[in-house]
């Protein structure tokens, strides 16, 4: 694996007229890692993938992929990374295979190269069953599967991914993580848009982008550890019970909890220093009966990327 970032940005700005849809950011990503970008609609993230793809030209800033610099380099950006966008964008009337030969020509791949490689991104994918299935029948995950393929067709170095799992079920979503895996393996790029907390807490790295603005990025573990994500002088329990709602009201009530959020079964509390945890099990268990369990946790990425969010927008 290089040394050298797959994917270099330096003070990257976009603006439409008055309106700064991407402000100065800045971030390298390792070659051969998954990035996560995570950020609310209209943030910011397609604009920025656009310039990274060479597609777009930035009104202020540099960026490299791959070496290239994506303004006087676009065309050599293009040939070396791969895009699959959020929706499905192949050609639904063409079967599984002709949509490859489509792309491939597209690739100005050679006939036997092109065939070469059709066949190892179907056994890749695990799409090769479907072949001579018209595109449009496919269901949403072996959509998603066949744009892959279509993406990885001439072997790029860096790929983007759109939200590729928006819309498809959980069996699906995490094969195609398990697949993504397998290529991050292999010392490709990943970059990566998703709105699941979980598929982001997969990635080596993650970047938050709000208001155009990227407010942090690094790995988890490091942004964990970003001032303000936990309240000096607290700690963070997650408490499973049965009960979750009486549970979440009795931990509003109590004047030690400073934030408490339901996460499935569990409530996340964050909770005065000082308290010890046997307390907080006693004070839940008079609303919500029996606590199941009780542990200290580290704050979870949508913690994190709650508490980043409520400092801006205290500021």
């Amino acid at each position: 694996m290089s040394d050298a970032p797959a994917i270099c940005a330096r003070g990257l700005t976009k603006r439409y007229g008055q309106r700064e849809v991407v402000r100065n950011l800045t971030l390298e990503i390792a070659a051969g890692s998954i990035f996560g970008f995570l950020g609310p609609n209209g943030s910011g993230k397609s604009t920025t993938i656009k310039m990274l793809c060479g597609l777009v030209a930035p009104t202020a800033g540099r960026a490299m992929v791959n070496g290239f610099d994506v303004v006087r380099e676009d065309r050599e950006v293009r040939r070396s990374i791969g895009y699959m966008s959020q929706s499905f964008s192949l050609y639904n009337d063409l079967t599984v295979a002709e949509n490859l030969t489509f792309y491939g020509r597209a690739y100005s791949l050679g006939a036997s190269r092109r065939r070469a490689r059709s066949d190892a991104v179907m056994t890749l994918t695990g799409i090769r069953r479907y072949a001579g299935e018209l595109a449009g029948n496919l269901s949403g995950g072996w959509k998603q599967r066949l744009a892959l393929a279509c993406a990885l067709l001439h072997e790029p170095s860096v790929v983007f991914l759109d939200e590729p799992t928006a819309g498809i079920d959980p069996v699906a979503r995490r094969d195609l993580w398990d697949l993504l895996f397998s290529l991050a393996s292999r010392g490709m790029t990943l970059f990566v848009t998703t709105h699941y907390m979980d598929e982001a807490e997969r990635c080596t790295a993650l970047g938050y982008i709000d208001e155009g603005e990227l407010v942090a990025w690094g790995t988890l573990t490091a942004l964990r550890q970003l001032p303000g994500v936990t309240q000096p002088g607290t700690v963070r329990y997650r408490v499973t019970v049965e009960n979750i709602m009486p549970a979440f009201a009795a931990a509003q009530r109590l004047g030690y909890v400073r934030d408490v959020t339901i996460f499935g079964r569990d409530l996340h509390c964050v909770v005065d220093e000082a308290v010890p945890p046997d307390r907080l099990h006693n004070d839940l268990a008079i609303a919500a009966g029996s606590i199941e369990a009780l542990d200290r946790i580290e704050p979870s990425i949508e913690d994190v990327f709650v508490a980043l969010t409520r400092a801006r927008s205290a500021a």
